[in-house]
């Protein structure tokens, strides 16, 4: 016995017979609850067990099921917590057994402190006198992800396979034990937070997003109503091995050993809110089963089984295995060999090709206009970046960083970002680029989820990374101060990986179906999500624009979007980002364009929306110069968010022998469609004669993509059925080579997005399809419209309605600048609600005018609930153009409920 478990009271040890559960716990079926007593072997005593046995229901259904999932709870909870799983598991045919492990939920209290291995044996004897067999994929979730594990590690012949939600079975020397855990096994504390008061489960409780309702809540405390019931609690906290000194250590290292044998499938769910078990015990487990498939849902915590709907995404992750298993050697082999034939053709054209074949050119490869701290523009040749790309590649080498290593670059876009992206892809390291525009929060949650081996950044990413304990190695751009690096944790500058490198020796260069990048969305429609790039996707991605635009080397490149900045290398255009504020894009000017065109002879400009909105009002600042310089753009590109008309119109003035352009496409895929703006106009005219849905034409499919539409049902959500008839409504589905692999620690959601994705064959090869998440439809030209986004779809008692088609036409309404459309209720009984920004602006939130809630209900033929008028509408953080709906559909609930009238 420790000197922990001496702390606790002496309840913790009294002896009660195990019950069944009381009737009516909200989401548990009583029918699935049973009592099994199970003899303990040497000791001759016998011992009872409750637990959730699903078995019943699937003989009264006549189903044989598919194997079994041994769900086994932690601390401070019981089997409820997998109430959801054993319901939907008896829908898909799998048998559930959700344990009560001994001195906890509703089993027997033995009056024995039961340590880890005891434990591990404890449900090794259930498992026997159940005569459980094989296929068994074993679930576990904080100490019972532990004692899973063990027996999971002991029972190989029976194992198929192993799901973990939160949890930890190794505890990294460098970093103390959880500070929750740390508090509970305090001298003095123990026993009067787990045993003699209910702080310990109350608090647990308490980690739930959002909060649990009361019942579920009382559902928990179940079990656990008074001292001499929580014994377990407290002996779970003492069985904590902090050190070698403790009895449970040595089983902990012999489970966490086995792990590393294990070759069954694995899912590891993880909620990132939780303050017990990190993200660093994610990546310990990810390191130890490196084959492991991850989800992580943002916004979740410790109690994921309550916080996220997991249970669909463990039988959908079941249902996936089986299907590999049963077309092992089958089309998906086939697949991943038409996928390996197609990269090793791309890899004869890497990304940095040209910088190998421009490596004696003295032309000019990148201008930086705003180099920083006031210095002169920078002109780089390409005889300089592609031997500064060289240097920097050997230097990383050298200083540790090797292929696959992850490392996050927290650079502006300059000179400096260009040599470290490339010199990075160069050795096989995964370059991860999330935008400041994510803001603080969002970068911070994107860069930690990435978990980089390396960050190279300049001071303020440094900064920052430092204030937040941002994992990896860091190296300066610049060179500190030795007290500055050293209080940043730098351990080198660019300069210094410049000199390591001098030698310009580099390692063989990585495969084509090498993951190559994570680049994180722009967090405009949910969290920032990290897409996965492999080298040949982002060749190809190179290849789309080059044939699309006709840019290639010679081609003067203003790029105001960050991946034509970083894209423009590999083009091999001589590009320039202008001199704004990237984190800003209402910062650039039309003189700060113009002067940008002029330092490169630029013949292809692509802004923004959002900065062409400013380069448009600041037009007037233009010098004759200036004028000249904007005179020799023949193509000009604005791309990610709809762009209006009128704005691509008077962009198209300032630039008037260019094509203007307006692409669609997303982080997931930068070229999908293209339109000009003829094409615009002419889509204008034929959208008026058909009087369909409505909604912004981004024209045709790009080079080799294909655009299929996948119908809405009655509910607003997307059907499976992929189509092209003109005028049906539905999700945007999308197929090329230049498609991104998957999304980063999101199975689930790289699953829902690659469907459709279909096996090569002998007549054709693999496709790769994503669901975009966008709705619209096509019109009998091939054209493709968007009307809005799935979760703004509104689904109201007479039918549905998609946003963006109404808004364009309230927008039409003399004095309105801009309008949303939002539903507030229940689905399928949904009220329609407008807020639009009038010119001139309203000073305060007001209910609009009987005449304009008649001219919008008159211009959609909608029978709109409200129309309510804000000075300003809310915009995502990035684009600065695209209308969170979201945000304002829970805002205009609250108005009409009759909450204050205050600006959303």
């Amino acid at each position: 016995m420790t000197a922990r478990r001496s702390r606790l009271p002496r309840s913790a040890g009294r002896t009660a017979p195990a019950t069944l559960p009381p009737a009516g716990l909200p989401g548990m079926d009583a029918r699935f609850s049973r009592l099994v007593t199970v003899s303990q072997g040497d000791t001759g005593r016998s011992v009872t067990w409750h637990l959730l046995d699903n078995s019943v229901a699937l003989d009264e259904l006549g189903v044989t099921p598919k194997g079994t999932l041994l769900c086994v709870h932690g601390n401070p909870t019981w089997s409820y917590l997998w109430r959801d799983l054993v319901r939907e598991a008896t829908a898909a045919g799998w048998r559930a057994i959700a344990v009560d492990q001994l001195e906890m939920g509703f089993s027997e209290r033995t009056g024995s402190e039961r340590a880890l291995e005891q434990r591990v044996a404890d449900l090794d004897a259930l498992t026997r006198t159940l005569e459980l067999s094989g296929p068994v994929t074993t679930v576990g979730h904080d100490w019972g992800g532990v004692v899973s594990m063990g027996w999971a590690v002991d029972h190989p012949e029976l194992l198929s396979g192993v799901v973990l939600l939160n949890t930890a079975i190794h505890q990294p020397e460098n970093r103390a034990i959880p500070w929750p855990l740390r508090l509970a096994l305090g001298y003095g504390v123990l026993g009067r937070a787990t045993v003699s008061t209910p702080g310990f489960l109350e608090t647990t409780l308490a980690l739930a997003h959002p909060a649990l309702e009361r019942d579920v809540k009382n559902g928990y405390r179940a079990p656990y109503a008074s001292a001499d019931r929580r014994g377990g609690i407290g002996g779970f906290v003492a069985d904590i091995p902090v050190d070698e000194a403790h009895e449970s250590w040595n089983e902990l290292e012999r489970i966490a050993a086995g792990v590393r044998r294990l070759e069954v499938p694995v899912l590891l769910l993880w909620g990132p809110r939780d303050p017990i078990f990190s993200d660093t015990y994610l990546d310990d487990l990810s390191e130890r089963m490196p084959h492991a498939d991850i989800h992580r849902f943002e916004g979740a915590g410790h109690m994921l089984a309550e916080d996220a709907d997991y249970a669909p995404v463990v039988l959908d992750w079941l249902a996936e295995r089986d299907a590999l298993e049963t077309t092992a050697g089958g089309p998906l082999d086939q697949r991943e060999q038409g996928s390996d034939e197609q990269a090793s053709d791309e890899q004869a054209h890497p990304l940095w090709s040209v910088l190998d074949e421009l490596r004696g050119s003295s032309d000019t490869a990148i201008v930086d206009m705003n180099p920083g701290r006031g210095l002169p523009t920078r002109v780089v040749s390409w005889r300089l970046l592609s031997r500064r790309v060289r240097q920097i590649a050997a230097g990383l080498v050298r200083a540790g960083v090797k292929p696959g290593d992850r490392v996050s670059l927290l650079v502006p876009p300059s000179a400096d970002l260009t040599a470290v992206l490339y010199a990075c892809l160069r050795i096989g390291a995964i370059v991860v680029v999330a935008d400041a525009g994510l803001g603080l929060a969002g970068l911070t949650r994107a860069v930690r989820g990435a978990r980089p081996d390396h960050i190279i950044g300049a001071l303020p990413g440094l900064t920052v990374a430092r204030a937040f304990s941002w994992p990896g190695q860091r190296i300066s751009t610049t060179t500190l101060p030795l007290a500055a690096a050293l209080a940043l944790g730098v351990r080198h500058s660019l300069h210094e990986i410049v000199a390591l490198g001098t030698d310009e020796v580099l390692p063989e260069p990585p495969q084509a179906s090498d993951v190559a990048a994570v680049l994180f969305t722009s967090g405009s429609t949910g969290p920032a999500k990290g897409v996965i790039y492999t080298h040949a996707q982002l060749s190809a991605v190179r290849d789309a624009l080059a044939a699309q635009y006709d840019v290639g080397v010679g081609t003067g490149l203003v790029a105001g979007f960050a991946p034509f900045a970083l894209l423009g290398p590999a083009l091999g255009a001589s590009s320039v980002t202008p001199d704004m504020d990237v984190t800003k894009p209402r910062t650039l000017t039309a003189r700060a364009v113009a002067r940008a065109a002029a330092a490169v002879d630029a013949t292809v400009v692509f802004l923004s929306p959002a900065a062409l909105a400013n380069v448009v009002a600041t037009a007037d600042e233009l010098d004759a110069l200036d004028a000249r310089a904007l005179d020799s753009v023949t193509t000009f590109l604005s791309a990610g968010a709809p762009v209006p008309e009128p704005l691509l119109a008077a962009a198209g003035r300032l630039m008037p022998n260019a094509t203007p352009h307006t692409p669609y496409g997303m982080t997931e895929g930068l070229l999908m469609t293209d339109i000009t703006l003829e094409g615009i106009r002419e889509a204008a005219v034929d959208a008026v004669e058909d009087d369909g849905p409505g909604g912004v034409c981004v024209g045709t499919p790009a080079g080799s993509v294909r655009v299929r539409i996948a119908p809405l049902d009655e509910n607003g959500q997307a059907t499976r059925t992929l189509g092209e008839e003109p005028g049906v409504t539905g999700e945007i589905v999308l197929s090329a080579p230049h498609l991104r692999d998957g999304y980063d620690r999101l199975w689930a959601t790289t699953r829902v997005a690659a469907a459709d994705s279909t096996a090569a064959t002998d007549d054709a090869p693999a496709e790769r399809w994503h669901h975009t998440g966008d709705v619209g439809h096509l019109d009998a030209a091939g054209r493709l419209y968007v009307e809005g986004r799935l979760p703004h779809v509104i689904v109201t008692a007479t039918g549905v309605v998609t946003p963006v088609g109404p808004e364009q036409r309230i927008e039409s309404i003399l004095g309105v600048r801009r309008a949303a459309l939002v539903g507030v209720g229940p689905r399928g009984t949904a009220q329609l609600v407008v807020v639009v920004e009038t010119e001139p602006a309203a000073k305060r939130v007001v209910l609009a005018e009987a005449e304009l809630v008649a001219s919008v209900r008159h211009e959609t033929g909608l029978d709109v609930a409200s129309v309510l008028v804000v000075p300003v509408l809310p915009t995502d953080i990035r684009h600065n153009s695209k209308i969170d709906r979201t945000a304002l559909s829970h805002w205009a609930a609250a108005i009409l409920a009759g909450g204050k009238l205050v600006a959303p």
